[in-house]
């Protein structure tokens, strides 16, 4: 008979792999840190001495550059941060928190994470019914320049940018950060902080305190389509808008210059919102099984993370819209047969260079069109082979979760085991099925997010019900503003693989997991191939693909069509990218990386160039490298 382990033995197991976790955790942030502290430490001349030596000289800033040049400040210019990347604050919490008023809880050096992490969650995650702050917490967006110039100490996000813009003579009298709370419904962000109304104020008084210029507005990652509510929100009468007046952005927009912008949503947002996952995670389970999953400092990390921001309606915002149209459907994707470019790799054995600058891949001919497959042979079988077992309806079950972790296991439990397997015996969801995946599988959160965003694409924009807030940040179901001197720009780094569509296992059964799993054995038996990982890639910025980001600037608002009626100019700049030559030169300057291209001299010359006041025309209009106008062109759409 098995000796069984006494209660002291089995905490001592217990205690061991959680300070082992701890260990491992503490070893890297203490390595993080001595790299951090030695390279600060060195003179600042040093890195760009050996950096030199090995690649050349450098060239100049793109400030000093424009500065050269003799441009100097004309327009004034706000900065419209994504998500994640804005500081957030604590004004009000519980005990636990005791200390930290004002103090950030999210950006800066996350140490409340690791000092009390299940009261970091507690005061991170909104009310789970209202999607605002849960009874006694209010946590705000830190306000000012600071917010969003760096996330984290050493990790630049608009700091770099924002230098450069100083060069040539700006400051905060005419550069704003409208920092948001990112984990509000768009909407809420007026309703709770007058956010909108806030912008709005300060744009109307940089262009009155600065000769009458109008504004530059650049709005990055998340930050796109925020910023397509307010255009919507500002004109609109009270109480629902801003009640500026339909010619308002005329009179005060010159141009936005959109950076990585997920006009059309990201699959990512599936993999975060279905399974807590995206590609990184799902490589990291791979590697350390069961790490992720475990009791991590007392609190459960995947699941955890998952409760946390399935109550931050943003992310909803962020779902692919457009269906099958946009997306591609079983048999089709505008992408069909391209793969991430590999001119900078250099690397043609998989894939072969097509004129339209993509490469052909040869490993897998993936169906992007069927973003969530259960099984590579799903993902790849012809659509006629496919059995699939309606799961709309389908009776969800016994509870497959215990009372004890109800909590963490978000809206799970309440699936059952019949509803897990509704879910994977439907096999195949395309991107018109995603939604309703997720109402199957989240109904509370997609009830809260359906009130505020929504995916799909207008019959007749002339109908009253896009008056509606919850249109506003979709430009598949609203018109542009009447601004036909405005100028929108499309600006986005390409060549490196982005996530597009996904390959899923069902877990074995167990209380509290998440019981769908990114199958990270399937993979192209040649690394440089499509599949990696469960996941399919395309080409991208590492995060929105570059049909999200591009197809509204090269065809959908192109000339004048139904969603862009006064005929605003568009341009379409994607940048290559050209990763760091060796560690001393950190980021790059040439990035492509959805948040390192915040960095790109080119990108910060075009910036600079449209501020100091020059049209699109005058920077070269469209810089394409991938086949984005080809893949618009597959898009079925009445424009």
């Amino acid at each position: 008979m098995e000796e069984s382990r006494t209660p002291s033995a089995l905490y001592t197991e217990e205690s061991w792999m959680i300070d082992l976790q701890k260990l491992a955790l503490g070893c890297v942030c203490s390595i993080w840190w001595l790299l951090l502290f030695l390279y600060n430490a060195m003179p600042a001349s040093f890195p760009q001495f050996v950096t030199e030596a090995i690649s050349g000289p450098y060239p100049d800033p793109p400030g000093v550059k424009c500065l050269k040049e003799g441009l100097k400040v004309k327009h004034p210019v706000v900065f419209v941060p994504g998500i994640v990347t804005g500081g957030l604050e604590l004004w009000e919490g519980h005990q636990c928190m005791d200390g930290l008023f004002r103090k950030r809880l999210w950006g800066g050096t996350f140490g409340e994470v690791y000092k009390r992490p299940s009261c970091w969650v507690q005061h991170m995650s909104l009310d789970n019914k209202t999607g605002m702050d849960p009874p006694g917490i209010r946590v705000r967006p830190v306000s000012g320049l600071v917010a969003a110039d760096y996330f984290a100490p050493g990790y630049f996000v608009w700091a770099v940018l924002i230098a450069n813009l100083a060069r040539v003579g700006y400051e905060e009298k005419n550069m704003y950060m409208a920092a948001y709370d990112w984990r509000l419904g768009y909407q809420n962000t007026e309703v709770r902080d007058q956010t909108l109304s806030r912008i709005k104020s300060n744009i109307e008084l940089m262009v009155a305190t600065n000769g009458g210029n109008k504004a530059v507005i650049i709005p990055h990652s998340m930050g796109v389509p925020y910023f397509l509510h307010f255009m919507k929100w500002v004109e609109a009468p009270a109480p629902m808008g801003g009640g500026g007046g339909p010619d308002w952005c005329a009179k005060h927009i010159k141009a936005v210059m959109n950076i990585g912008g997920p006009f059309l949503g990201v699959p990512k947002a599936v993999a975060g919102l279905f399974s807590a996952e995206a590609k990184d995670i799902a490589a990291a389970r791979a590697v350390a099984p069961g790490v992720l999953d475990s009791d991590l400092f007392q609190i459960q990390t995947l699941q955890n993370l998952m409760r946390m921001s399935r109550t931050w309606d943003s992310t909803m915002s962020m779902i692919p819209k457009g269906g099958d149209t946009i997306w591609g459907g079983l048999d089709w994707s505008p992408e069909e047969g391209y793969a991430p470019s590999k001119r900078k790799q250099g690397k043609n054995d998989t894939c072969t260079q097509n004129e339209s600058g993509g490469g052909v891949c040869e490993a897998t001919q993936a169906s992007y069109g069927r973003m969530v497959s259960f099984g590579r042979d799903v993902a790849e079988a012809p659509s006629s082979e496919i059995e699939r077992i309606e799961f709309r309806g389908a009776v969800k079950g016994n509870s497959v979760a215990n009372n004890t972790c109800r909590d963490v296991w978000t809206e799970y439990h309440d699936m059952g085991f019949g509803g897990i397997k509704a879910v994977a015996e439907y096999k195949v969801y395309t991107a018109g099925e995603i939604v309703e995946l997720l109402e199957y599988v989240a109904p509370k959160m997609m009830e809260r997010g359906s009130a505020h965003f929504s995916y799909g694409i207008a019959e007749d924009l002339d109908d009253p019900k896009y008056e509606h807030f919850k249109y506003w940040s979709n430009p598949l179901e609203t018109k542009l503003p009447n601004a036909p001197d405005m100028e929108i720009y499309s600006l986005y780094g390409v060549g490196i693989p982005t996530e597009r569509a996904y390959i899923y296992k069902l877990r074995p059964a167990a209380e509290c997991y998440i019981p769908f799993q990114i199958d990270t054995s399937a993979k192209d038996k040649n690394e440089d191939g499509c599949l990696k990982d469960g996941v399919y890639t395309v080409d991208g910025d590492e995060t929105v693909p570059a049909l999200s980001a591009g197809y509204m600037c090269a065809k959908g608002w192109r000339g004048k069509t139904r969603f862009n009626p006064s005929g605003i100019k568009t341009y379409v700049r994607e940048y290559d990218h050209n990763p760091p030559s060796n560690f001393l030169e950190g980021r790059g300057t040439l990035s492509g990386a959805h948040v390192d291209i915040m960095g790109n001299y080119q990108l910060i010359e075009d910036v600079i160039r449209v501020a100091a006041g020059a049209k699109g025309e005058e920077l070269g209009g469209d810089q394409v490298h991938t086949g984005i106008f080809e893949w618009s062109e597959k898009i079925k759409l009445k424009l």
